[in-house]
């Protein structure tokens, strides 16, 4: 029979094979474009986009030829991006206005990017839409569709968490504590349940926090889980079973809360549309529990391979002395990005 030491470590090494690719991942959150209309025919654009960028080709909104530019705001630095904001004049557009022309983004195939439109109008009718390289221009319809929300906010979820290397080390992490079965379903149930409690009463405005407070711990959340499986796989050590190991849907619930704050940091920033804000959060969560569970089904199944791999072969390993390589791989990074987070808090 299989060791559960075999599948944490089949956990643990599929998990530094896709490290590099998420951490990069992460820096590069969906960029924004937002129009209002304030006027008959002026509108108010702004621009919200990484600093870093992967290709020298910068990302640049785009809007029909009869709107011209009138007044442009300073450039002000938010966070890891940049605000750009300016006023539109699209008389000449007529009286339908921005109905039925097109907005877009410049450089999402160079940038290998995605962005969020979103326009409101005097008349109460918001849209949004998902622009990327392959569709990188939104025809704005007469009226908003609800399909569109669903489906739009579904990706941006599962693109979140499996941008959000922090939340799916911490997962992870879950993995290498319980091992598989019904412990892991109770577990990972409990983490779903904690993040989507947060994100809907931090959405809908019923609860307020501290954004760098919460990403320290966030960060601290994970170094605590690390600390917990180094006990708990150190070599030659007898320990009695911590409360965490007997009962980790508590960890998990509980941690969970915190996460589900930076899920709706992540929301705040790409924007809801005003009309339907349940419907939008209720797919956003929908499309981070997706993500989340293919994150899982992935790491289960690469386990799977390894166990045959190595059930074929002739090499002997000491598994329990691998297991603790990405165990304190997971503490190094948490403590990282803990005092990352707590000197941009302090600061």
């Amino acid at each position: 029979m299989t060791s559960l030491p075999l599948i944490r470590f089949a956990l643990a090494l599929l998990m530094l094979l896709l490290h590099t690719s998420m951490a990069e991942a992460h820096r590069f959150a969906p960029s924004l474009l937002k129009l209002t209309q304030t006027a008959e025919a002026t509108y108010n654009a702004v621009w919200k986009t990484p600093t870093e960028a992967l290709s020298a080709i910068a990302m640049q909104p785009s809007w029909p030829a009869g709107c011209r530019m009138v007044a442009e705001n300073p450039v002000l630095r938010e966070g890891t991006g940049t605000v750009s904001s300016w006023t539109l004049d699209c008389g000449s557009l007529g009286e339908a206005g921005l109905v039925g022309e097109k907005l877009g983004v410049v450089g999402l195939a160079e940038n290998q990017a995605s962005a969020m439109v979103m326009l409101s109008l005097s008349d109460g009718r918001r849209y949004q839409s998902v622009v990327n390289a392959e569709t990188p221009e939104f025809l704005v319809p007469a009226q908003p569709s609800q399909t569109r929300i669903m489906t739009e906010y579904s990706v941006l979820g599962t693109e979140h968490i499996w941008g959000g290397t922090d939340h799916l080390m911490f997962v992870l992490g879950l993995l290498l504590l319980v091992g598989g079965g019904r412990r892991l379903l109770w577990t990972i149930t409990a983490f779903t349940v904690g993040h989507s409690v947060t994100l809907a009463l931090v959405t809908l405005g019923l609860l307020s926090y501290p954004v760098a407070l919460v990403e320290f711990a966030i960060a601290l959340s994970i170094f605590i889980l690390a600390l917990e499986l180094t006990r708990t796989h150190q070599v030659g050590s007898i320990q009695p079973v911590s409360l965490f190991k007997r009962h980790p849907w508590w960890l998990a619930g509980g941690f969970g809360l915190l996460h589900g704050m930076g899920f709706a940091g992540a929301l705040a920033d790409i924007g809801l549309p005003q009309s339907n804000v349940p419907l939008a959060l209720l797919f956003f969560n929908i499309g981070i529990e997706v993500g989340q569970i293919a994150f899982v089904l992935l790491l289960l199944g690469g386990w799977w391979l390894f166990n045959q791999a190595l059930a074929i072969s002739a090499v002997t390993v000491n598994r329990r002395r691998l297991v603790l390589i990405p165990v304190y791989l997971l503490g190094g990074l948490s403590a990282m990005w803990c005092i990352e987070r707590g000197i941009a808090l302090v600061s």
